[in-house]
């Protein structure tokens, strides 16, 4: 599997909680911060997503934000700590990435301006946030 997607992260369907159009599909990668994708229940059929099936999360680095530190009252079914790993900043955009406790990377775009603003370096300390919504699961 070759796509353009930054996160393609392995993991075991641990749930599927299925819906008359979609269903919530949770994602384990190891002992901690399983991934919660909210996809179709075609999709669910067609990639045939079940209870111990191996798959991948995949999110665009677009799509994931960062805070210094887990946010309550959210919708966001995601948020993933970890130690930033990289930053590189661009002239107007940058990507952070962390680390989480397995080893799982997870890279985003943000702006240079949030990035300052949050005071994410190397070394330090961060939360990636995604919605379910924006976890496509992919299968080999």
């Amino acid at each position: 599997m070759k796509i353009s997607a930054r996160n393609q992260i392995k993991g075991t369907v641990k749930t599927v909680k299925e819906g008359a159009v979609n269903a919530v599909v949770t994602i384990c990668r190891g002992n901690h911060n399983p991934i919660k994708a909210d996809i179709t229940m075609e999709a669910v059929k067609q990639l045939g997503l079940e209870e111990g099936k191996e798959c991948y999360a995949v999110v665009k680095a677009t799509n994931v934000m960062f805070a210094t530190s887990k946010i309550e009252g959210t919708s966001a079914r995601n948020q993933i700590e970890g130690t930033v790993v990289k930053v590189q900043e661009g002239a107007v955009n940058g990507h952070v990435t962390i680390e989480d406790e397995e080893g799982v990377r997870i890279s985003g775009s943000i702006t240079n301006e949030s990035i300052e603003a949050l005071g994410l370096k190397e070394g330090g300390k961060a939360v990636a946030i995604i919605k379910a919504t924006d976890v496509m699961v992919a299968v080999d």
